[in-house]
């Protein structure tokens, strides 16, 4: 068999999505995820106009080499759009190589190391009150982790931070789109570091309190803090003990983790909006971090995501892959087959799809008592239904920008 057609669909079902369809020359179709929040359109050019012309007729089955074609050739290497796009190549055929197989992708990658994935939430609220009200909600659906974010006293708006829906259904998209005639830009939030460090530790206590010890308490930092403002966080939270802190501080210098590591024992994770293992080279051998955030839409698919686990493998250094909805489902269960096979699994972050998203993208993978399992379908499990993404037309849209008080822009 050999590559036959290679297409690619940009749907927009509340949220802007890009798969690869593959097509192998005896029928075989395998989906791959290549979104990237905002620049979708650079994917889907890259993919169609310099891509997918170089594989037609190449063996489906050479996904290793495959890789190192797509990620070696070029000279310029690396980066968002270049990743994606070698990821939505590369997930599309790891599912064709398992739909052949007629088993579900994680027996390819080794069979599974656990019966399911350790899973969080996200819960938010603009004031503590709301935030816990949230919370209750996902321990009464079996959520043994939450990650909790929370309004700060003084600001409006911010990002990561809704008032959940009773029962902890937490729908919100950040990625703004204009009303008809207005300027097509993001969104402005106002930022002040101190009213945010003097105001989580608080947060903290009040979900402990209300909460006990025993569940898992996650906190995205969103890159807003210097290294010693991160430093001073990471050690204001140790009495509260976090399961993590995420991106307390821009991760494009590597070295200003060992500040923070200086400071304080809380558990840190980075690296989402990393795309190779070259991003992590500093932070895993040093031990800078205890958990790898990446997702295997934004990190080469499945065999760029492995070698970065397997790398970190070797340091103890865990994953806990990127799982909100600027991932497709389709790269959502590509995260769940790796996750089940890999030895260093720490925990999978999980924002389930609205029921338009799910109307288009048919997936197999399960939620069941606070654990993510992949599902037995062959593949990867899902199905993309073409008619229905027909109906969803692109519509750009922004995420975020954050200024401090004084109008300074500022890392969101």
């Amino acid at each position: 068999m050999s590559i036959e057609r290679i297409d690619v669909n940009v749907t927009s079902p509340g949220r802007n999505f890009v798969t690869v369809k593959v097509t192998t020359s005896d029928g075989i179709v395998g989906l791959g995820d290549g979104t990237v929040n905002g620049r979708e359109l650079a994917v889907v050019s890259y993919l169609r106009d310099h891509v997918a012309p170089t594989l037609i007729g190449r063996d489906e089955s050479a996904i290793e080499q495959t890789w190192q074609y797509l990620y070696r050739s070029p000279y310029w290497r690396r980066g968002p759009v270049t990743m994606a796009a070698v990821a939505a190549i590369d997930m599309a055929l790891w599912d064709i190589a398992a739909k052949k197989a007629g088993e579900p992708l994680y027996k390819l990658l080794g069979g599974a190391s656990r019966t399911g994935l350790l899973t969080y939430a996200h819960a938010s609220g603009t004031t503590i009150e709301k935030l816990n009200e949230a919370i209750h909600g996902y321990v009464e659906q079996g959520f043994g982790a939450v990650r909790i974010q929370a309004g700060v006293p003084g600001l409006d708006q911010i990002y990561g931070v809704h008032d959940s829906e009773p029962g902890g259904k937490y729908e919100y998209e950040p990625a703004g789109r204009p009303e008809e005639g207005a300027p097509l830009r993001p969104t402005e939030e106002t930022w002040d570091t101190r009213a945010y460090l003097r105001h989580l530790p608080t947060v903290f206590a009040g979900v402990r309190e209300e909460f006990g010890p025993e569940l898992r308490l996650l906190h995205d930092g969103h890159h807003r803090m210097s290294p010693i403002e991160a430093a001073k966080l990471a050690k204001s939270l140790e009495p509260y003990d976090p399961f993590w802190l995420e991106d307390c501080t821009p991760g494009e210098d590597q070295a200003v983790l060992r500040l923070v590591r200086q400071h304080s024992v809380t558990p840190l994770a980075i690296g989402e909006v990393f795309n190779s293992v070259y991003d992590y080279q500093t932070l895993i051998t040093e031990r800078l971090i205890d958990y790898v955030r990446s997702s295997a839409t934004h990190a080469g698919g499945i065999t760029g995501l492995r070698q970065i686990m397997a790398f970190a493998a070797v340091y103890g250094i865990r994953s806990g892959f990127h799982g909100p909805t600027d991932v497709s489902p389709v790269g959502m269960a590509a995260n769940l087959h790796l996750g089940l096979a890999i030895h260093n699994f720490g925990i999978q972050e999980y924002m389930p799809h609205s029921e338009t998203t799910l109307s288009v993208f048919r997936t197999s993978y399960r939620f069941e008592n606070g654990l993510l399992h992949p599902g037995e379908t062959p593949g990867l499990g899902v199905e993309l239904d073409e008619e229905a993404a027909a109906a969803h037309e692109y519509v750009p849209a922004y995420l975020p920008v954050n200024r401090l008080r004084d109008g300074s822009v500022h890392d969101w």
